[in-house]
């Protein structure tokens, strides 16, 4: 056991994220009740938990036993940014019990868990949210051409408890204790929007002007961009949900007209976004792509959307953001499945606990230029 762990990186804890998110998007739907969901997403939610313990306990072997592996991780620009993935982990499994964990553990298990995961989560979320941007910039040297999707994960963590968070407000006395927590998810949910704005044109750009589109190990990456789009509307709508008991009138009035200005638009985008993943996704599987760790993208990232559309529609009252969430939730529960078969195969068959191979190195074509400066 000690060692399959030592390349067990954090980037696991995405089907941690994506098991959670199909528990916690299928309770959000809005609509009539399906026969039976609740308790199929309460399954979910278990699974979830019990994946994310397990991990728990494989990470924590893997830094006991494996430190010069760990460290190596943290030195390494294309592994480091996924430990914002141990904060949306926490976040996303805690925020599941109280919407429909309690349904097997009781509500004061969920809360307490809730808490709990929670309060890890937002204090992960922030150190990564920090710690990860500075190693970038003093250890990593990456470029511009070397942007991915990728780096923006420790910069969504903290907008994922910014999400979560607003469900503990009416758990807390009124006045000020409802007041601090609801306006300190504002406060992260600025400080992830005005990071992701500051980092998204650099992969945007890297995209367009780069050479040319992502390997292909990486470009089910782009639906990473989907999360801080979703999980912000998300937000908005946990906070005007929150705000009546929290905040007063005027203020309160206010997050619920922010929670519509705001998330039309973003949606909006997401929905653009998407599209252009989508198409990338399919060019990637024409010349090839096959599954990696990476296709876990496909899930937690759609589940904001699905969250989102279903805050949307709470808010709007319109019947186009419940047919939205609908078929955001069919995309999520199809991109789940087929993930969960493919890494249970790998884990079954030790090809994802694998060391990585080395690439080999293919000897460099030599170029002349002619005096007309034509390159043969």
């Amino acid at each position: 056991m000690v060692t399959a762990v030592r390349h067990l990186g954090p980037n696991w804890y995405a089907a941690v994220m994506g098991t959670a998110a199909v528990a916690t998007a299928g309770a959000a739907l809005p609509g009539p009740r399906v026969p039976g969901l609740r308790t199929v997403c309460a399954a979910v939610w278990a699974l979830s938990l019990l994946l994310l313990l397990a991990l728990l306990a494989a990470r924590a072997l893997h830094w006991t036993h494996h430190r010069d592996q760990a460290r190596a991780h943290l030195l390494d620009p294309a592994v480091a940014p996924f430990y914002g993935c141990l904060s949306m982990a926490l976040l996303a499994v805690g925020g599941g019990a109280l919407t429909v964990g309690r349904d097997w553990i009781g509500d004061d298990a969920a809360l307490a868990l809730d808490v709990v995961l929670f309060t890890a989560g937002t204090a992960t979320g922030l150190a990564a949210a920090v710690a990860v941007p500075y190693l970038m910039a003093v250890r990593h040297r990456t470029m511009a051409a070397q942007a991915t999707p990728v780096w923006l994960l420790p910069l969504v963590a903290p907008m994922v408890a910014a999400a979560v968070g607003p469900l503990l407000v009416p758990h807390l006395p009124p006045g000020q204790a409802r007041a601090t927590l609801l306006l300190g998810c504002v406060a992260m949910f600025g400080l992830s929007l005005l990071a992701t704005l500051l980092m998204l044109p650099l992969v945007f750009a890297r995209l367009i002007t780069g050479g040319g589109p992502l390997p292909l190990a990486l470009t089910p990456s782009l639906f990473l961009v989907l999360g801080p789009l979703g999980q912000s509307t998300t937000a908005v709508g946990a906070f005007a949900d929150a705000a009546p008991g929290a905040l007063p009138a005027p203020h309160g009035e206010a997050l619920g007209v922010l929670a519509v200005l705001y998330g039309v638009p973003v949606m909006g985008f997401a929905l653009l976004w998407l599209g252009l993943a989508g198409a990338h996704v399919v060019r990637a599987r024409r010349h090839g792509m096959g599954f990696a760790m990476t296709w876990w993208a496909f899930t937690f990232p759609v589940g904001t959307c699905v969250t989102g559309a279903a805050a949307l529609a709470r808010h709007t009252g319109l019947f186009v953001y419940d047919g939205l969430a609908v078929g955001l939730y069919g995309l999520l529960v199809a991109a789940w499945a087929v993930a969960a078969v493919h890494t249970a195969r790998g884990l079954f068959s030790g090809a994802l606990l694998a060391a990585p191979r080395t690439a080999t190195v293919a000897p460099r074509p030599v170029t002349v230029r002619t005096t007309s400066g034509a390159v043969r």
